[in-house]
């Protein structure tokens, strides 16, 4: 008789009838008799018949058998056996498909809802280690994973004397004290430990912001083109973002004023994001009179302020406030590696007891173990080089892009690149939407990743604005001259590499 369940017989040979085949048989019987194979009332094979036909042991299909009734499978009659157990309706009609499951019309129709679904799917996660030209990671190959591993190690080492339970929701107090005393130095940034507060990374400190500052009916307001995930995160409160356009020193301000009123502004003042627009002191000053005028929110986010190549970094625009109304968002992803997934928000002293409560509110805080593992990393000393390595590291294989840009494309043209001032990438204006997609297909036949700034910046459909993303500090300044080759022979041919 064919048997009516199928064992795996590596399975078989490995757990010698240990547990593993009891929860295969209770596996497969309980599909079964949910998919309807097996119906109501039916009679199945006792224990002995069904282990003589599967080779398996009586004591492995007791098990199975109790488990199925202990669940309500099965019913047991006294000297006669074991049936399929009356089940309701729904469990025997055909399971939906995982398709069917995932299709956004079943999914909460709520207004926020569906315009996250619509506009700002989260993108999509790429391979590592990266290739060139990946664009908002930093050099990952020169972090030093031996400092980090030994201060976790120290970290557990020393268990029972570290806070493993609750933490404090604004974060780790040592952290924000090192955290402010670092932006104080290096930044120019006048602030406390008390007006810090730790973020999962710039992403949760846009939407905290949002979040906690825009009443209903209230409007936000972003740069266009902008950071598309930033776009996403003020999305979260429920209102509507309005886009301002940028130029070659960033935001335009008579564009942001005859928006109309406006509660929250996001922008990327020292590196503008994706075009690598640097404000000048000037337009910062406008800004900071006009969120004075408004009574409205300035959310600063740094997100890479610390790479400048002529000079020092800028100071933040929240250094020039006098009035209490910037925000400044700061991440660790751009100096240490993304996946740490730490970041902070300095706060105008009355808004921080706020933000902790919704930062408790959110998540509790932010791993503790992170927290004070690299609230170490920085009392060492250990951020401050690192810090230094990587602004090298990215200056140098900035100068073998540009060179090798030179080499192959010149300095003319459609094709012409400019030197970027500040952050990771290069953006390489190009005249339109065809033109950016035709590259860009090119670039990634031949097994190079590259930014399409309609995608990266959110262009709207609308404008003629185009371009690509060359970020330079993934990779070593070998493999970006090699790029840079590649790129010139499946462009100028046409053809995939």
């Amino acid at each position: 008789m064919e048997p009516m369940l199928a064992l795996d017989p590596a399975g078989m040979r490995l757990q010698a009838e240990g547990p593993g085949l009891a929860v295969q048989i209770h596996a497969q019987l309980k599909a079964r008799i949910l998919a309807g194979e097996l119906p109501a009332a039916l009679r199945l094979p006792t224990s002995r018949e069904l282990a003589r036909q599967l080779g398996v042991s009586r004591n492995t299909v007791l098990r199975a058998y109790e488990q199925l009734l202990a669940e309500g499978f099965l019913q047991a009659r006294v000297g006669d056996g074991s049936y399929v157990a009356p089940l309701p309706p729904s469990p025997h009609a055909p399971q939906p498909s995982l398709e069917r499951r995932a299709d956004a019309s079943a999914l909460p129709a709520s207004p926020l809802w569906q315009r996250l679904d619509q506009d700002f799917r989260p993108a999509q996660v790429l391979p590592s280690p990266p290739r060139a030209f990946r664009h908002g990671v930093p050099a990952l190959d020169l972090f030093p994973h031996a400092v980090w591993a030994r201060l976790q190690a120290r970290f557990w080492r020393q268990s029972r004397q570290q806070p493993l339970g609750y933490s404090d929701a604004a974060g780790l107090p040592r952290l924000r004290e090192a955290i402010a005393a670092y932006l104080r130095h290096a930044r120019g940034l006048p602030c406390t430990a008390e007006q810090v507060v730790v973020t999962s990374g710039s992403q949760q400190a846009i939407a905290m912001s949002a979040l906690a500052l825009l009443g209903p009916g209230e409007r936000a307001a972003m740069e266009m083109p902008g950071y598309r995930a930033a776009a996403a995160a003020l999305a979260l409160a429920g209102t509507p973002v309005l886009r301002v356009p940028v130029d070659e020193q960033g935001l335009q301000v008579a564009a942001l004023e005859a928006l109309g009123p406006c509660r929250l502004l996001h922008l990327t003042p020292s590196h503008q994001f994706p075009t690598g627009a640097v404000m000048e002191a000037r337009r910062r000053l406008e800004l900071l009179a006009w969120a004075r005028r408004q009574q409205a929110w300035l959310l600063e986010d740094d997100y890479d302020g610390e790479y400048r190549y002529s000079g020092v970094p800028l100071a933040p625009l929240a250094a020039l406030d006098t009035e209490g109304r910037t925000l400044y968002a700061g991440t660790f992803s751009k100096l240490l590696f993304p996946g740490l997934r730490l970041g902070y928000l300095v706060l105008p002293p009355a808004l921080a007891p706020a933000f902790a409560r919704l930062r408790w509110a959110l998540d509790r805080h932010a791993s503790v173990a992170d927290q004070a593992v690299l609230a170490d990393f920085i009392e060492q000393g250990e951020f401050l080089r690192h810090v230094r390595r990587v602004r090298r590291a990215a200056a140098q294989r900035r100068e073998a892009l540009l060179q090798a840009w030179q080499r192959h494309f010149g300095s003319a043209g459609e094709l012409a690149l400019s030197a970027p001032q500040a952050g990771l990438h290069a953006l390489l204006p190009l005249d339109g939407p065809a033109r950016e997609q035709d590259l860009a297909l090119r670039a990634e036949a031949a097994g190079l990743e590259v930014g399409r700034l309609r995608q990266v910046g959110q262009v709207p459909e609308a404008s003629a604005r185009a371009g690509l993303l060359l970020g330079f500090a993934a990779v070593t300044p070998a493999a970006i001259t090699a790029a840079v080759a590649t790129l010139a022979r499946v462009w100028n041919s046409g053809r995939p590499a």
